[in-house]
């Protein structure tokens, strides 16, 4: 064993150069080995690349995290040779997030905003300014610190802005059909035909009904029942129904009506001999006249179309026979499901119910018996 170190000592100068040679040797192996796999990979990406050249490719948190701590250890230079599917800089902005992420402690901090408007008060501010198209920012303010709530002007038009309402200098022009209606709701009238088939001497004749609502109450007068509604006919029922002492149209201020041509007499006689207003609605509109269109319906469906009318008289008792239920035995929900002229017995709660039936057991009316 001495001799075999002896040996190697003398001669260690000459296995130090052939050592050092299959090493090199051995490294060179491995780096071309290396290469290849690099260049297989940089192919394959590549030709990845030309499939989703035309789609977008969507990574995860996770994936973006992988691929930024890797490609922050090789470096923009080594990531352009690599040629991945990612631009050096895109990784690396996916670092630089990953870090700031990491140091990111605004969750820890005590948040300083404007404190949120309460549900409450959201509420009542859209239901002033609906209500009240007149009011700007500064009365809504003062109304809402009447009840105990207070915002600023800057809140209020906020709110409004949110839900799409307009400032007060705009709503203002742009006032509802029902808020002119609820503006003159006490003084307001109207007044529309409806039509029926009568049969008179073997034939059917097309009578013309006209007929005048109180908005308000929703109580109606049939103004008159003729084959033609002519000029000298609209002339009288307008004298009759403007008599200062017992018109139907004495206490009103505004006439609602369409654009038929038989209204213009009328027209032209309450714009010369009185005070009324006539309130023409736009063409093609007779929804806007929805209350007195709503009697029509009524009076069709509960009266003028269930009987075969033969003579004038039989369809003028009809009418007036309906008229009579209409106002002191039909509900009307428009006025809280209330009578329009309740009689005493209405709302009684001892007697014998008992009913009242018109137009042949068509309309009928239950009521108690007086005690």
């Amino acid at each position: 064993m001495g001799r075999i170190i002896a040996f190697w000592r003398k001669r260690r100068d000459l296995f130090y150069p052939v050592l050092a040679f299959h090493g090199a040797i051995l490294a060179g192996w491995g780096n071309r080995e290396q290469q290849q796999v690099i260049e297989y990979l940089r192919t394959e990406n590549q030709v990845l690349r030309e499939q989703l050249r035309t789609k977008r490719l969507l990574l995860n948190d996770d994936q973006r995290c992988r691929l930024g701590v890797k490609g922050k250890v090789l470096g923009r230079k080594l990531l352009a040779l690599v040629g991945n599917l990612f631009s050096p800089d895109t990784i690396l902005r996916w670092h630089r997030q990953l870090v700031a992420r990491k140091r990111d402690y605004s969750d820890r901090r005590n948040s300083v905003r404007r404190p949120w408007v309460r549900q409450v008060i959201v509420d009542l501010t859209l239901l002033f300014a609906k209500e009240n198209p007149l009011w700007g920012y500064d009365r809504i303010c003062d109304a809402l610190a009447n009840v105990g709530y207070h915002i600023s002007d800057t809140t209020v038009a906020s709110i409004l802005k949110a839900h799409g309402i307009e400032p007060s200098g705009n709503r203002k022009r742009t006032g509802s059909w029902s808020e002119f209606l609820q503006a003159h709701w006490e003084t307001l009238a109207a007044i529309d035909f409806t039509t029926c088939e009568v049969w008179t001497h073997n034939k059917m004749v097309t009578f013309y009904i006209l007929v005048f609502m109180e908005l308000k109450t929703r109580k109606v007068e049939v103004a008159g029942i003729t084959t033609n509604p002519n000029t000298q006919w609209i002339t009288q029922v307008t004298r009759e129904l403007t008599n200062h002492e017992d018109g139907f149209l004495r206490n009103s201020s505004h006439l609602i009506l369409d654009r038929d041509t038989s209204f213009r007499p009328l027209r032209t006689n309450l714009n010369e001999f009185t005070n009324v207003k006539p309130v023409l609605l736009p063409p093609k509109s007779p929804n806007l006249n929805c209350y007195i269109e709503r009697f029509f319906r009524s009076l069709k469906s509960e009266c003028l179309s269930c009987i075969i009318f033969i003579g004038e008289k039989s369809q003028h008792r009809a009418v007036a026979a309906f008229v009579e239920h209409y106002h002191a035995e039909r509900n009307h929900q428009g006025l809280g499901n209330q009578i329009t002229e309740p009689a005493d017995e209405v709302g009684q709660v001892a007697g014998k119910i008992g009913c009242r039936k018109r137009l042949g057991k068509m309309l009928k009316y239950y009521h108690r018996d007086a005690a």
